[in-house]
C-alpha cells in the first residue's frame, strides 16, 4: 500500500501537471503521501444548518438553506460592481455579496427560486445580516447530515490566484482518499498502539481531513501527533546510544594541584548549590570512560564560565589541553579576562585565537598548541581552521552553541586526532548557553547531549527591576537614568538594528545619539554598532569599560559579551521589535554588580497584543525559563534561534512542541524503551520501527557524537 502514497501528484483526478507544479513549488507537495500529510489548520462544523433569523454578527461560520429571491448591481466605479443577492429561508432575508468577478460568476451560475446550502462568515452591514463570497452547493445534492466539520487548509497567494484555494484542495484530498481503497500501511507496532489506545494509521489519516465529530479529530490527531515525535525521540536516541557504545572518551581519573588548588585559593566567590552540583555531574562523566556530551543552561551572569573553567582544570590535571570557543571576538576577549583574572598567578598558560590575532603573536600560539605548553586556548571559528593542532585535546567547551553550526563543531573536536590516526578516546564536550531553553525543546533539539541547569544566582545579586515606558513619558525617563549616573553608574541605551530595514535603523541610531547628547550635555557618551571598524568598536566599548563615558549608544552588537559590572541602567528603545529571548538576553548585561539594576522598555503607546504579552512578560519575571517557555508559546519552535541548526529534528507537519509537552514526554519514554530492549537496533520485534525511521531518516551522519 505503500507503493501508492509514492505515486506522482499529477496522476490524482483534479491535479495534472501544471497544479502538481504549482503544488510541489508553493507546498512540497509532489506524491500522494505528501498530500495525505498535508493537514487541515483548522476545520468547521457542517453538521448544523441555521435559520436566517438566529443569524448575528459576531458568530464563526455558519450554513443557512433557502432560495435566492433577486440580484442587484451596484457600480463602485467604473470598473468596480458589487453583486448582492437577496437570500431568504422563510424566518428573514439575508444578502449574499459578491466583488469584481465573483458577482458575474454569480450571476451566471446561481439561480433565483432554487434551494441552496450557503456557507459563510455572517456580519452586519447596513442593518441586516450579509456573507461575502459564501460557499454555495444545490441543497438537493447535500447531505448536511454527514457533511462532520469541513477542513480547512493553509495555502499562498500565488496558489489563490490560479484558483488553488482551501477548498481546492479539500476536493483534492478528498478524491485521494476515496482512491485509497485498501487500509495504509501501519507503522507503530501493536504492542505500542494498544498500550497506549491510539487508532490506527489508516483511520487517522482519513479522520485527521474529514472528521465527523471533535472527539474523532481529537483522536486522529493524537496518534499523528504522537508518531511524528516519537520518530523524532527514537532518531536522537538511537543516535545518542550508537555514540555511547561505540565511542570512549578519555578517563580523567584525578581530581589534582590545579583543581585542588583554584578551589581553595581562587574562587572569587563561594560556589552555589547549583554549581557545585554541575561540577559533581561532569566529574562523574570525566571519569566514567565515556565521552561526555553535556549541555551547560545558565541565565546570564549564573556562573558558567566559572564551571567551565574549573571543568577545564580537571583536563589539565589529567595532562590534557582545553579549549573554549565563543561565537564572536569580544565575547572570546571576554573569556580570556575572566579566566586569567580568575586563575591569578597559577601556572596555567592560557592564549587567545582570534581573526585579529596575527604574524608572530599568531605563530607562537600555534607551536604552543603543538608542543603542549599552551594549557587553555581561548578563541572564536579561527580555532578550527586547518592550521590549528592541539598536542592532546581532552576538553571542548562550546560557547552559544546555537550561534555554530554542526559541521564546525565537528572539525573542532577531530582535532583531538592530529596525525588522523585511531582515537583511544575523545575529547569531553560541554555547551553552554545563556538563552534558556524550554524542557521540551531541548528534549528534542538537544535531545543526545545529558542536561545541566544552573538555577541560582550567585549571593549577593539583586533581581533586575523591569519597567515598561511610553515614548510620551520619555522625560520622566532621563530623569531616572541622570539619577542613576548622578550616583556613579553608568547606562546602555539600545537601539534596534534590523537587518530588513538597516538603513532607517542606522538613521535612528544616529539621530538618538544626537538626541542623548543634548539631553545630557553634563554626560560623556559611546558610541557602537556592528557597521563599525572592530577597531574602533572595541576603542568605545573599552572607553565604556574604564568608565570613561557614562553612557554607552549601541545596537544589540552588546547582546552578548560585554560584562560592566558598574552598569546598571539598560534602556532598549522601541522595544517592540525584540524578541522575548534577545530582551532577556539585554537585561542580562546588567545586574552584574551589587547595585540594584534596572530594565527600562520603551514603546509606543500602541501595541499589538503579542507585543503587550511580550512586554508583560518581561516586567514580571527574571526567570529565564519562564521567559523561554512563554517565547516558545508565542513564536513557536521553527522561529526560535538555532532551531534549523540542530541537525536532529524531522519538519514537524502537524505536532507543536510548544503545546504538545505532554506528548513529547511519551513518545520519548516509548522511544528509551524501545532503545533499552534493542540497543543495536536488530532485533525483529522492533524492524518495523527501524524500517520507517530509515524511510524517515535525512542524513546517516551520527550528529550525537559532536553534539
Amino acid at each position: 500500500m505503500t507503493d501508492i502514497l509514492q505515486q506522482d501528484l499529477q496522476y490524482l483526478a483534479g491535479v495534472g501537471p501544471n497544479r502538481k507544479k504549482m503544488l510541489s513549488q508553493e507546498l512540497g507537495i509532489q506524491t500522494f503521501g505528501d498530500l495525505l500529510e498535508y493537514y487541515p489548520y483548522k476545520y468547521v462544523d457542517r453538521s448544523r444548518v441555521y435559520t436566517v433569523h438566529e443569524l448575528t454578527g459576531d458568530m464563526p461560520f455558519v450554513q443557512v438553506v433557502g432560495t435566492i429571491l433577486s440580484f442587484e448591481t451596484f457600480q463602485m466605479s467604473a470598473r468596480k460592481e458589487r453583486v448582492v443577492g437577496h437570500f431568504s429561508d422563510g424566518t428573514g432575508v439575508m444578502d449574499l455579496v459578491w466583488f469584481g468577478s465573483g458577482g458575474k460568476y454569480a450571476k451566471q451560475n446561481y439561480r433565483i427560486g432554487t434551494e441552496y446550502l450557503v456557507f459563510g462568515k455572517p456580519t452586519v452591514f447596513n442593518n441586516r445580516i450579509n456573507i461575502t463570497h459564501p460557499d454555495i452547493d444545490e441543497a438537493s445534492k447535500v447531505d448536511t447530515s454527514a457533511m462532520g466539520m469541513q477542513p480547512y487548509y493553509n495555502t499562498t497567494e500565488k496558489m489563490k490566484k490560479a484558483g488553488l484555494n482551501s477548498r481546492s484542495l479539500e476536493r483534492l484530498t478528498k478524491t485521494l482518499v476515496a482512491t485509497l481503497k485498501e487500509p495504509l500501511a501501519e507503522t507503530l507496532p501493536d504492542f505500542i498502539t494498544q498500550r497506549l489506545h491510539l487508532v490506527s494509521r489508516d483511520e487517522a489519516l482519513r479522520c485527521v481531513h474529514y472528521p465527523q465529530n471533535a472527539r474523532e479529530l481529537e483522536r486522529a490527531r493524537v496518534r499523528l501527533k504522537f508518531e511524528e515525535l516519537f520518530f523524532v525521540q527514537l532518531n536522537i536516541l538511537r543516535y545518542a546510544s550508537d555514540q555511547r557504545r561505540k565511542y570512549s572518551g578519555y578517563v580523567f581519573s584525578r581530581v589534582g594541584d590545579m583543581f585542588n588548588t583554584f578551589y581553595h585559593n581562587h574562587l572569587p566567590f563561594q560556589l552555589t548549590e547549583a554549581q557545585k552540583r554541575v561540577i559533581r555531574e561532569i566529574r562523574k562523566d570525566m571519569g566514567s570512560g565515556r565521552q561526555m556530551n553535556r549541555l551547560l543552561q545558565g541565565d546570564v551572569g549564573s556562573g558558567k564560565t566559572l564551571v567551565a573553567l574549573m571543568s577545564m582544570l580537571i583536563a589539565l590535571d589529567n595532562g590534557y589541553q582545553a579549549c573554549i570557543m565563543a561565537p564572536t571576538e569580544i565575547l572570546a576577549e571576554q573569556h580570556l579576562q575572566t579566566i586569567m583574572q580568575f586563575l591569578g598567578d597559577m601556572p596555567v598558560r592560557v592564549a587567545l585565537l582570534t581573526g585579529i590575532v596575527k604574524g608572530r603573536r599568531r605563530q607562537e600560539v600555534l607551536e604552543g598548541l603543538l608542543d603542549g605548553t599552551i594549557h587553555i586556548l581561548v578563541g572564536t571559528h579561527a580555532v578550527i581552521e586547518d592550521t590549528v593542532q592541539f598536542a592532546r585535546l581532552g576538553m571542548v567547551v562550546v560557547d552559544e552553541q546555537h550561534r555554530f553550526g554542526v559541521a564546525q563543531r565537528a572539525k573542532l573536536w577531530q582535532k583531538a586526532s592530529p596525525t588522523g590516526g585511531g582515537w583511544r578516546g575523545l575529547p569531553h564536550v560541554l555547551v553552554m548557553t545563556a538563552t534558556p531553553i524550554p524542557r521540551t525543546l531541548a528534549m528534542t533539539l538537544y535531545g543526545d547531549l545529558d542536561v545541566s541547569v544552573i538555577d541560582e544566582l550567585p549571593p549577593g545579586r539583586k533581581p533586575i527591576v523591569t519597567q515598561h515606558f511610553f515614548d510620551s513619558r520619555i522625560t520622566s525617563l532621563y530623569d531616572g537614568i541622570r539619577k542613576q549616573i548622578r550616583l556613579g553608574r553608568q547606562a546602555y541605551i539600545v537601539f534596534p538594528l534590523i537587518e530588513e530595514s538597516e538603513k532607517s535603523d542606522m538613521k535612528n541610531l544616529e539621530q538618538g545619539y544626537e538626541v542623548l547628547q543634548q539631553a545630557f550635555p553634563e554626560f560623556r557618551l559611546s558610541k557602537v554598532h556592528g557597521k563599525m571598524k572592530p577597531a574602533d568598536k572595541e576603542q568605545e566599548m573599552q572607553r565604556f569599560v574604564r568608565g570613561e563615558t557614562q553612557m554607552l549608544v549601541a545596537t544589540t552588537v552588546i547582546e552578548v559579551g560585554v560584562n560592566v559590572p558598574n552598569a546598571s541602567v539598560m534602556v532598549i528603545m522601541d522595544a517592540q521589535r525584540f524578541g522575548l529571548s534577545q530582551l532577556h538576553q539585554l537585561r542580562g548585561r546588567v545586574g552584574r554588580g551589587a547595585d540594584q539594576s534596572y530594565c527600562l522598555l520603551v514603546t509606543p503607546y500602541k501595541l499589538s497584543e503579542d507585543t503587550r504579552k511580550r512586554i508583560d512578560i518581561m516586567c514580571d519575571t527574571n526567570d529565564g525559563f519562564r521567559i523561554a517557555e512563554a517565547d516558545l508559546k508565542l513564536r513557536g519552535p521553527g522561529d526560535l534561534e538555532g532551531t534549523q541548526q540542530s541537525g536532529m529534528a524531522f519538519d514537524l507537519k502537524i505536532a507543536d512542541i510548544a503545546r504538545d509537552g505532554q506528548l513529547v514526554q511519551m513518545a520519548r519514554d516509548e522511544a528509551q524503551l524501545v532503545i533499552d530492549d534493542d540497543p543495536t537496533c536488530s532485533s525483529s520485534k522492533y524492524q518495523l520501527l527501524w524500517q520507517r525511521l530509515k524511510e524517515l531518516r535525512k542524513t546517516n551522519i551520527n550528529w550525537g557524537v559532536i553534539s
